[in-house]
C-alpha cells in the first residue's frame, strides 16, 4: 500500500481551483491557454510537429515579414485578454488561478521578446535550414511502425506520415530562401555553429531517412521523395556555402546586456535571482565540486584505488552491444528507484529508445541527451541520444566527462536523462489535467530535478563505495557551476567567447573542442544552463521546508511524488502550492499527473 503521495497521485479527477466546481476565472485561463497553444500551432506547423499536434506535418510556417508582424499582434492580443481575466476578479482568484495567470504571462512575455528583444530570426542565418532538418528528423523519429502483417489502418497511417514528409521537403527550398530574407543582422557565432550543424544534414538525409524510404515507399513515391530530398539538400548546401563565405565578417551579436538578462530571469523564468546571484551560486557550486575532487583524489592516493572502469564499474562493451548495455543499465535504475521507494513509477510509463546522436546535433550536444514523448502525441516512447566514442578505452584513459565508458557513468547520466530524471518527470507532466500546467516547460524545474538526482543516488548508495562514480558526480557539479558563471558573463557581454571557453575547459576538465561546443550552446541559448544550479538550489530548499512541516511523517517517496504532480513548473509556483497542499486532506488536494 502506497503512502499519502501514492493516494494523492492516484486521484483521477481534478479538483480546481479548490473543492467543487471550477470558477469562471479558471475556465477563462484554461481556454486562453488552449487558444494560445492551438492557434499558434495552426500558424506555425513546425512547432505543431514538435508538440505532437496532428494535422500540420505537411506544411511549413509562413516566413514573411507580414506573418512576423501578425505574430506580434497576436501575442499582444493574448496579453490583453489575460489582463482582462486578471482584472475581472483580482481579489477572488485562488492561489492556483493566480499562478496559472502568472505562468501564462511569463510564456507570452518570452514569446513577444523573442521578436522584439532577442530577435533570433534576424541573427541566425542557418536557422531556417536547421529548422527544416530538425522538423524532418522529428517526423522520421515518429514514423508509425507499420510493416507486413500489420493492420490496413496502420499501413495507411504510415503512408500518410511519409506523404507529409515528402510534401514538407518539397516546400522546404522555398521556405529556406524566404526565411533567410528575415535575417537582416546575421551573427558570427550563429553562423559558425549553424554551418557545423548543417554539415551533418546529408548524413541523416542520405542515410537513415533514405534507407527507411527505400524500405517503405513504392517506386513512384520513392522517386518523388528522392527529388524533394535532393532539392532540400541543395538548398541547405547553398545556405552553408553562403555562411562560410561571409561569416568571418559578421559581428558577434548574441549578448543581450545586463538589464535584458535580469528581466529574462525575473519575467520569463520567474526566478528570485539576478545575474549576480546566479554567478555567486555558480562559484559556490564550482568550489564544492573542486573540494570533493580533492578529497577523493586524496582517498584514492591513500588507498591505492583507481578511477575509471577498474574502480568497480567495469568497461562498457563497444560496437552494437553498447546500445543493449545502455538499455540494461536503465532497467536497473528503474528497479533501484522502485525497490528503494524513491519515486512512484507508473505502470503506463513508456519505453526508452537508445540511439546515436544525429551528426547535425553533435556540434552543440557532445554528450547524452533525452527527447521525451511529445506533449500532445499519442506515443509514449522517449529517445535517449548517445554519441559513442571512437574508442571506449581511450575515453576511459582520459576519464572523458562526455563519453560514458563504464557502468557507473552510464548509471549517473541515465539517472539524469531517463530514470528518474527527464523521461519519467516529463512523461508524468504531459498528463497534467490542468492545461496551463500541461504546457509548461520550465527548464529550472526539469534540469533542477534531474541534477538533484545525480548526487542523491551517490548518497543513497547506488554506487557503493566506488570512488570513480563519486568523482564523476563531482566533475559534473563543476560543469554546472561553470555554466552558471559563463552564461551571465556571455549574455551580459562581459566575457568574450574565447574567455568563456578557456575558463570552461580549465574548470570542467573538458577538452578545448568540447568546451567550445558547450560554450557555443550556452551563448546561443542564454538563460537555460543556469537551470541546473538554480533549480537544484530551489528544490533542496523546498525539501528542507517540507521535512520541517511533515516531521516524522516526511518521506522521500511522498515528497518526490508530490513534487512531480505539479508539472514542469517554476519553483516559485510549485513551492507555495506544495506547502499549502500539505495541510489539506488527500481528497481536497489538486490532482496532479494522474499516476
Amino acid at each position: 500500500m502506497r503512502p499519502l503521495a501514492g493516494v494523492l497521485c492516484s486521484l483521477a479527477l481534478l479538483v480546481m481551483p479548490g473543492v467543487g466546481a471550477a470558477s469562471s476565472a479558471y475556465d477563462a485561463l484554461q481556454n486562453l491557454a488552449k487558444d494560445i497553444t492551438f492557434s499558434w500551432a495552426r500558424e506555425h506547423p513546425i512547432d505543431a510537429t514538435e508538440l505532437g499536434i496532428g494535422g500540420y506535418d505537411a506544411n511549413l510556417d509562413d516566413p514573411s515579414e507580414a506573418a512576423r508582424t501578425a505574430d506580434i499582434a497576436r501575442i499582444r492580443a493574448w496579453q490583453r485578454r489575460l489582463q482582462q481575466i486578471r482584472s475581472a476578479s483580482p481579489n477572488a482568484m485562488t492561489l492556483v488561478e493566480r499562478d496559472d495567470a502568472k505562468l501564462l504571462a511569463a510564456q507570452l512575455t518570452r514569446r513577444l521578446r523573442e521578436y522584439t528583444i532577442y530577435k533570433t530570426d534576424r541573427k541566425d542565418y542557418a536557422g531556417p535550414a536547421s529548422t527544416i532538418v530538425g522538423a524532418i528528423f522529428t517526423q522520421f523519429q515518429h514514423l508509425p511502425a507499420a510493416s507486413a502483417g500489420t493492420s490496413a489502418d496502420a499501413g495507411q497511417e504510415k503512408a500518410k506520415a511519409w506523404a507529409d514528409i515528402i510534401a514538407r521537403l518539397e516546400k522546404a527550398p522555398a521556405y529556406i530562401t524566404a526565411a533567410e530574407r528575415r535575417v537582416t543582422n546575421p551573427g558570427h557565432l550563429y553562423g559558425s555553429v549553424g554551418s557545423a550543424e548543417l554539415a551533418g544534414a546529408p548524413d541523416f538525409f542520405n542515410g537513415a531517412l533514405t534507407t527507411a524510404a527505400k524500405a517503405d515507399l513504392p517506386p513512384d513515391q520513392l522517386t518523388r521523395f528522392s527529388a524533394a530530398r535532393d532539392k532540400t539538400l541543395s538548398a541547405i548546401a547553398a545556405t552553408k556555402r553562403f555562411i562560410d563565405a561571409h561569416v568571418a565578417r559578421w559581428p558577434e551579436n548574441y549578448a543581450m546586456g545586463r538589464a535584458a538578462y535580469d528581466a529574462m530571469l525575473r519575467d520569463e523564468q520567474l526566478l528570485p535571482f539576478d545575474a549576480a546571484d546566479v554567478e555567486r551560486m555558480g562559484y559556490d557550486e564550482l568550489a564544492h565540486g573542486w573540494a570533493v575532487h580533492s578529497w577523493l583524489a586524496h582517498l584514492a592516493q591513500q588507498t591505492g584505488r583507481p578511477f575509471g572502469p577498474a574502480s568497480g564499474g567495469g568497461m562498457a562493451p563497444g560496437g552494437a552491444a553498447l546500445i543493449d548495455y545502455y538499455r540494461d543499465r536503465i532497467a536497473e535504475l528503474k528497479q533501484y528507484v522502485i525497490a528503494n521507494r524513491i519515486v512512484s513509477v507508473p505502470d503506463w510509463l513508456g519505453q526508452i529508445n537508445v540511439v546515436e546522436t544525429p551528426k547535425f546535433l553533435q556540434p552543440v550536444s557532445p554528450g547524452a541527451s533525452m527527447n521525451s514523448p511529445r506533449l500532445f502525441a499519442s506515443e509514449t516512447q522517449g529517445f535517449y541520444y548517445i554519441t559513442p566514442p571512437v574508442s571506449l578505452e581511450d575515453a576511459a584513459r582520459r576519464l572523458d566527462a562526455n563519453q560514458d565508458f563504464d557502468r557507473d557513468r552510464i548509471w549517473s547520466t541515465a539517472a539524469h536523462e531517463a530514470m528518474p530524471g527527464h523521461f519519467l518527470q516529463l512523461s508524468i507532466a504531459r498528463r497534467h489535467p490542468d492545461f496551463v500546467r500541461k504546457i509548461q516547460s520550465s527548464g529550472v524545474f526539469a534540469e533542477g530535478w534531474a541534477f538533484y538526482g545525480e548526487e542523491m543516488f551517490v548518497q543513497l548508495g547506488l554506487y557503493g563505495d566506488d570512488l570513480d562514480a563519486r568523482m564523476y558526480t563531482a566533475q559534473w557539479e563543476r560543469v554546472r557551476g561553470a555554466r552558471a558563471i559563463v552564461d551571465p558573463q556571455l549574455a551580459t557581454g562581459r566575457w568574450t567567447f574565447r574567455q568563456a571557453a578557456g575558463f570552461f575547459a580549465q574548470q570542467t576538465g573538458f577538452s578545448q573542442s568540447q568546451a567550445d561546443a558547450a560554450v557555443s550552446g550556452i551563448a546561443l541559448r542564454p538563460g537555460y544552463v543556469i537551470s541546473y544550479t538554480v533549480g537544484r538550489n530551489q528544490l533542496e530548499m523546498l525539501l528542507d521546508e517540507y521535512r520541517k512541516i511533515m516531521g516524522a511523517n516526511a518521506t522521500l517517496l511522498d515528497f518526490h511524488d508530490r513534487l512531480l504532480s505539479y508539472g514542469t513548473t517554476p519553483f516559485v509556483v510549485v513551492g507555495p502550492e506544495l506547502i499549502a497542499d500539505l495541510a489539506k486532506p488527500a481528497g481536497q488536494v489538486r490532482a496532479g499527473a494522474n499516476y
